[in-house]
């Protein structure tokens, strides 16, 4: 009679903690959108500062849990030949120091999370580390990050500083070499995700 009264709920706290562990691992899927997100790649020269505007990207985003910010997969994919400074001849050199002919995307992806800040139910201090591929030359890089939830919507702000020669990448030159870009750049965004 015991056994037959112990076995029931033991079965029932089995299936109950099973519903609940999936509830907090279920993963939730996002898509960045590039039409609302926004890179930007800023930089200095011998004559005047400069940025170049990113016209496409594209990405994914993989939460297993968003009260903790449990971040599983980040990727994002940026077309090297979309980088625009609204001048053609600037553009030409940054795709010929990128040799955008071998190499069509600059990529990043997450390999950890190294720290996450909870500061509302809604938002979140982030830092994390991940593999980014520049002309075929792979880093790893830590970039901090805002996060923030709205919904069905997922944005992560910041910006990260660190030198094109560290990928190979010899700073862009024009006038037969009379304008010399600095080496260290600051690429500025907000990447706009969107559930699936």
């Amino acid at each position: 009679m015991k056994h037959s009264i112990k076995f029931p709920v033991f079965f029932i706290l089995i299936i109950m903690s099973s519903l609940f562990s999936t509830q907090i691992t279920y993963s939730q899927n996002f898509t960045l959108s590039n039409s609302n997100s926004v890179l930007e790649v800023h930089g200095t020269s011998s004559l005047h500062d400069w940025h170049l505007d990113t016209e496409k990207q594209s990405g994914t985003l993989v939460i297993s849990n968003t009260e903790d910010l449990a971040i599983e997969s980040l990727s994002i994919s940026i077309e090297a030949e979309s980088l625009k400074s609204g001048k053609s001849s600037m553009d030409n050199n940054t795709y010929e120091a990128l040799n955008t002919d071998d190499y069509k995307t600059l990529d990043y992806k997450l390999t950890s999370v190294s720290s996450v800040e909870k500061l509302t139910d809604t938002s979140f201090k982030v830092t994390i580390v991940g593999d980014m591929t520049i002309a075929g030359v792979t880093k790893s890089l830590a970039i901090s990050l805002s996060v923030k939830l709205d919904g069905s919507k997922v944005s992560l702000e910041g910006e990260k500083s660190f030198k094109m020669t560290d990928f190979g990448v010899d700073p862009p030159k024009a006038l037969l070499g009379t304008i010399k870009t600095g080496d260290e750049i600051k690429i500025i965004f907000k990447s706009i995700f969107n559930k699936n």
